[in-house]
C-alpha cells in the first residue's frame, strides 16, 4: 500500500513511524509544505520540548482538554502518557518529569526529540519530500486517492492519505470543499493586555497561586500568574484564554477580570488576616510589609490603589481604608483590551468537527481512507505537553488504522 502522511509535524511524523512499522509493506510518505520539518517541536518548551505531561490516568487526562475531552478519553486508554514515555525510551530518549508535571528530554534540548523522529522514520523507511505542498485532494471510486501537488503535470496515487498539517487555513478549505465541516479556528492559550497602573514597571513579577475570573463569562481559573510588558500571563490566565477561546473571542477581547491574590483565601479570610495585623503588627508601616506571600513591589502598587500612604501604620489602617485593601487583594478588577500570543507555542480553537471522526481510527466518517489527527482537527489543550500528547496519540492510532490491509 501507499500511504501518504501531509504534515511534517508531531502527528505527521508520529502516524507514518506507526504505520510503517506496523506493516513494513506499506510505503509511507510524509509531505511538508516547508523547507523543513518538525520545526514546532523544535521550538516548543523554550527550544526544550515538552513532550507530554506525567498524567497517567486518562480520565484525569482529558480534563486539559477544553476542545476533545470527551472524544479523546478512549484513545488515550489506547495509547497516553505512560505509551509516549516507553515509545521514546525505547528508541534512546529518556525523559523526565519536572515538579508541575511537565515532561522533557533529560538533555533539555529539543533537538533530541526531533533527531528521535527523524532517525525512526528513516529506520522504518518512511519517505521525506520537502518543499511539498499538496494543493487538492481527489477520492476515486475505487477508494485511493489523487493527491496533487503544487505545479504538478499528473496526481499521485495512494491508498490511504493522513492529513496533520495543524491550523492550515488552506487545508481546512481543501477538508470543506470534500465535505467536511470545520469549526471556525480562534486563538486559544493567548495573554491578556492591559495598561492598569498597578502593574506599572512590574514585569517578570509572578505570584505562586492567585484566583482569576471573568464574571460575565462565568470563567474561573486558578494557579501562578505572571506580570508581563503588555499585561497578564502565567498559568492561570492560560487557563481562562483555553477555556474562554470562543467567548473572549466574541468579545472582542475587551472584558473585566477580576484577580483575587491571596488564592483560595476568601475576602472574609483576607479580612480577619489584616485585622489581626492591627494588633499583631500595629506599629509597622503597611506598605512596607507585604502579606499573602505577595512580591513587595506587587504589595506597594496595590497598598497604594487602596490610597494608603507610605508612612500609614496598621494601627491607623480604619474601616474605609481596610475594606480598600482588601478589595485590592481578594476582588481586583482589571480591564482587559486585547492578546498576545503565548511565546511560539500559538495553538487554535476550531478545525475539523469531531462528530466526523472515529476516534478508534482517527479515520474520516464521511470519506473512507482518510485520516485527520492533530491540530487540523478541533481538539486543544493547555499548556504543559497536553497538545503534543493529542498528536502522539492520535499519530499512533492513526498509523495502526493505515496499515491494516484490510484497512
Amino acid at each position: 500500500m501507499n500511504i501518504a502522511v501531509i504534515g511534517g509535524g508531531a502527528a505527521g511524523y508520529f502516524a507514518a513511524i506507526a504505520c510503517a512499522e506496523a506493516n513494513p509493506a506499506c510505503r509511507v510518505t510524509i509531505f511538508e509544505r516547508g523547507a523543513a520539518v518538525l520545526e514546532k517541536v523544535r521550538i516548543s518548551g523554550g527550544g526544550r520540548c515538552n513532550v507530554t505531561h506525567a498524567c497517567f490516568d486518562a480520565h484525569e487526562l482529558v480534563r486539559h482538554y477544553p476542545r476533545g475531552s470527551r472524544e479523546l478519553l478512549g484513545p488515550f486508554m489506547q495509547f497516553g502518557p505512560t505509551n509516549t514515555v516507553e515509545w521514546f525510551e525505547k528508541r534512546g530518549v529518556q525523559l523526565k518529569t519536572e515538579a508541575d508535571g511537565r515532561m522533557f528530554p533529560v538533555t533539555d534540548d529539543a533537538n533530541t526529540i526531533v533527531r528521535c523522529l527523524q532517525n525512526a522514520a528513516l529506520k522504518a523507511g518512511v519517505a521525506l519530500r520537502t518543499g511539498a505542498r499538496v494543493e487538492r485532494l481527489v477520492p476515486m471510486p475505487d477508494g485511493k486517492w489523487q493527491t496533487w501537488l503544487t505545479r504538478a503535470d499528473a496526481p499521485l496515487v495512494f491508498s490511504k492519505v493522513m492529513v496533520a498539517t495543524g491550523s492550515s487555513t488552506s487545508v481546512w478549505n481543501m477538508l470543506r470543499d470534500l465535505g467536511h465541516r470545520i469549526v471556525d479556528p480562534v486563538p486559544s492559550l493567548f495573554t491578556f493586555n492591559t495598561k492598569d497602573t498597578r502593574l506599572r514597571d512590574l514585569s517578570g513579577i509572578s505570584v505562586q497561586n492567585v484566583r482569576a475570573r471573568v464574571p460575565e463569562a462565568r470563567l474561573e481559573a486558578q494557579g501562578p500568574l505572571l506580570v508581563t510588558h503588555w499585561g497578564l500571563s502565567g498559568p492561570a490566565i492560560l487557563r481562562l484564554s483555553a477555556w474562554g477561546a470562543r467567548q473572549l473571542h466574541s468579545r472582542g477581547y475587551r472584558f473585566s477580570l477580576e484577580i483575587n491574590f491571596a488564592g483560595e483565601q476568601e475576602e472574609q479570610e483576607v479580612a480577619a488576616v489584616l485585622n489581626a495585623l492591627k494588633t499583631n503588627a500595629g506599629k509597622k508601616s503597611v506598605p512596607a510589609h507585604a502579606q499573602f506571600g505577595l512580591p513587595l513591589r506587587l504589595w506597594q502598587h496595590l497598598t497604594a490603589a487602596a490610597g494608603i500612604s507610605e508612612g500609614t501604620r496598621w494601627a491607623d489602617m480604619d474601616k474605609k481604608s481596610m475594606a480598600a485593601l482588601v478589595r485590592q487583594i481578594a476582588a481586583a478588577a482589571f480591564s482587559i483590551a486585547g492578546k498576545s500570543t503565548f511565546k511560539e507555542e500559538f495553538v487554535t480553537a476550531g478545525g475539523v468537527s469531531l462528530k466526523e471522526i472515529n476516534f478508534k481510527t482517527f479515520e474520516s466518517k464521511i470519506l473512507p481512507n482518510l485520516y485527520l489527527a492533530g491540530e487540523v482537527l478541533d481538539i486543544d489543550a493547555i499548556t504543559g505537553g497536553f497538545n503534543f500528547q493529542a498528536a502522539w496519540t492520535g499519530g499512533w492510532l492513526a498509523g495502526h488504522a493505515m496499515g491494516k490491509i484490510d484497512g
